[in-house]
């Protein structure tokens, strides 16, 4: 790869909310970004889909065009920035970028999560280095601490709050007492949600970064369909309630270990209920945090923006930082490189936790002595219960249980049972119960 004198020539593939602040601190800080890395970094050409449409930040007409080709085919062009979004066209875009040995920065973490491992493999067949530090918690430095700071470390366990909009939802449910609907709504009205907020609600924005955390943190890649992902969409302000009672604040929750003994990796992402105990809980509204533990260096805690347009650029503008550097001093692939082959996931029926459980019951005596004789016969130990009175007249009242530590497998075979009690009612919550220990 070659550059000019100082200069690093960017090509952008994508002038949305977050292209647009990439675009405009690059010009606001370029003084001390050029002091820092040596470089004078300069936008050269950006790729858009309309050249008619009116944007924030205002681009000379020359440097547009509205094929990504075009900045990959420049020869001046030394690093691809690719923030179109999606996973098919983005995998092509970053492919032919290292093909072409031009440095990537991406923040795309669907297609790494579905593609990651073909990207890897490319970027070190080629000697081109791929930087994906805007992928997982926007601006926290999540992905260079893991790679480098923490390089030392086998990483024992991370637990990440890793989606805002989620996060938002749950902190106004919780502090409001609002509904579901009306906290994504609100998060809407303000610019916390996206126009289609599945991605959030439903977990798998926090699964695709949960992905690219296991394969930085151990090495190895899983699959999106080999975790399990479960979203935000049917907790009710009833369990949010409880939970507080109990002295939980109920989180979606990624969670990524590997089993020591056999190398079984676990990623899931679930609404948890975490101990008000712990700093995790106090992690309100749209703020990321990422609870990391290395056998040497012990827990530390990231915490920071993790959505929105200048959080996100300011990662994107690190990486672009570290090329201009790498690229000066003709570095290629660069810095903590895992194996990359794919991971064997440990399967969800094998992970162990405690539980929250809310049941509606008929009130007439024995039921609880039915339930807890199904507990028993699978090996399932009871902490508390709490049967508060209903609120309202109800042929049915809640039934509250916390679960002492299982397998998720035995839990479900235990809840068959149970949900086929004629006194039981079909709806029912159960959430898993964080310790969040070592």
């Amino acid at each position: 790869m070659e550059t000019s004198s100082k200069q690093l020539h960017i090509g952008l593939a994508g002038l949305g909310n977050v292209g647009s602040g990439v675009y405009k601190n690059l010009i606001r800080n370029k003084d001390i970004l050029q002091e820092r890395t040596g470089s004078q970094l300069q936008v050269a050409k950006v790729a858009v889909r309309d050249l008619n449409r009116q944007r924030e930040v205002k681009v000379a007409p020359e440097i547009l065009t509205t094929d990504w080709r075009d900045l990959v085919d420049d020869p001046a062009i030394d690093v691809v920035v690719e923030l179109i979004g999606g996973d098919e066209e983005a995998f092509e875009l970053i492919s032919a970028a290292l093909h072409a040995r031009k440095a990537v920065v991406t923040g795309n973490k669907a297609v790494l999560a579905k593609h990651g491992k073909r990207l890897i493999e490319l970027s070190e067949e080629k000697n081109t280095p791929l930087y994906c530090e805007a992928a997982v918690a926007g601006g926290i430095p999540i992905i260079k601490a893991v790679k480098e700071a923490l390089v030392g470390n086998r990483i024992d366990s991370i637990y990440g709050i890793i989606n805002g909009t989620s996060n938002y939802i749950l902190t106004r449910m919780t502090k409001a007492g609002i509904s579901f609907a009306e906290a994504l709504q609100e998060a809407s009205d303000k610019g916390f949600a996206e126009a289609d907020p599945s991605l959030d609600v439903n977990g798998w924005d926090a699964g695709h970064k949960a992905i690219i955390l296991g394969w930085l943190s151990y090495g190895r890649w899983l699959k999106p369909e080999e975790i399990s992902v479960t979203g935000i969409e049917d907790i009710s302000s009833e369990d949010v309630a409880f939970a507080d009672s109990l002295g939980y604040e109920i989180k979606l929750l990624g969670v990524i270990r590997q089993d020591q003994a056999d190398e079984r990796i676990e990623v899931r992402v679930a609404p948890c209920l975490i101990p008000r105990t712990h700093i995790l809980s106090s992690v309100d509204g749209v703020f990321n945090a990422v609870a990391v533990h290395g056998n040497v260096v012990g827990e530390t805690l990231f915490y920071g923006s993790g959505a929105g347009q200048d959080a996100t650029s300011s990662a994107v503008i690190s990486d672009l930082a570290d090329a201009a550097k790498n690229l000066i001093n003709e570095v290629g692939c660069t810095g903590f490189v895992p194996q990359g082959d794919y991971g064997v996931a440990l399967p969800i029926e094998e992970t162990i936790s405690q539980y929250y459980l809310r049941l509606g019951v008929v009130d007439e005596p024995g039921v609880l002595a039915k339930i807890s004789n199904i507990m028993g016969e699978n090996s399932i130990g009871i902490l508390s219960v709490i049967q508060p009175e209903p609120k309202e007249p109800s042929t049915h009242i809640p039934l509250v249980l916390l679960l002492h530590d299982a397998e998720y497998g035995k839990v479900s075979n235990a809840m068959r049972k149970i949900l086929a009690l004629e006194a039981v009612e079909t709806e029912h919550t159960l959430l898993r119960v964080e310790t969040l220990e070592h």
